[in-house]
């Protein structure tokens, strides 16, 4: 397996200054994925602008794991209703004109 776009999760760790365990419940709550390689787990690197807004939301606004799934369930349902706003004005453009 090419591990070039995997981050392992100690060095996340460490340059994040959270615990394993906090990467390990995101991955519980289907928050983020893991993929164990040699008995090393990694991340890959497209997720790590989702992993700073968590990890922001949990230090900063002191959201715990479930507060951070909450948000993130309702943030996917707002882009999905955005994306059906935008079809929708799509077709009633083509019955308009």
């Amino acid at each position: 397996m090419n591990i070039e776009n995997l981050i392992p999760l100690p060095k996340l760790s460490i340059h994040y200054k959270v615990e394993i365990a906090f990467f390990d419940n995101l991955s519980e709550m289907g928050l983020l994925e893991i993929k164990t390689i040699e008995e090393t787990q990694y991340i890959h690197a497209d997720s790590i602008f989702e992993i700073e807004k968590i990890i922001r939301m949990h230090q900063e606004l002191d959201v715990n794991i479930e507060g951070i799934d909450v948000v993130f369930n309702l943030l996917q349902k707002i882009e999905d209703l955005q994306n059906e706003l935008i079809t929708i004005k799509n077709r009633l453009r083509l019955y308009e004109s």
